[in-house]
């Protein structure tokens, strides 16, 4: 699974810098895959989509952070938990029940934003 922002986000900011993913994104802002992971260049998701790795992505939300959750991880592989829903004063970061990925898939998530192994 995923971790999503709700519509309680006060826009802080406590939980943008705290992502290893940086899967965070202020509102408005567009994203990139290439933001702070080693995927560069053309990528393949192996279901026969490809996409460049730098070029900008549109933005999710247009008030409120958001979460692209296909560089969200949860912190697995990096924290015992997600760090923004720790940080966050008003709890919005919350389980994303529209996106459910095992343990495992969200260490291979991890492997493949950082190119590991």
């Amino acid at each position: 699974m995923a971790i999503k922002i709700t519509d309680e986000c006060i826009n802080c900011g406590a939980c943008e810098p705290e992502c290893p993913n940086n899967a965070i994104y202020d509102a408005g802002m567009a994203w990139r895959f290439s933001d702070g992971t080693e995927l560069q260049g053309v990528i393949d998701f192996g279901d026969g989509t490809t996409l460049d790795a730098d070029e900008a992505q549109e933005a999710l939300s247009d008030e409120i952070y958001y979460i692209v959750s296909d560089k969200c991880t949860e912190c697995v592989g990096f924290h015992d938990e997600p760090q923004c829903a720790a940080v966050c004063p008003v709890d919005c970061c919350v389980d994303d029940e529209d996106v459910r990925e095992t343990q495992e898939e969200l260490l291979a998530k991890k492997a493949w934003l950082h190119a590991e192994g």
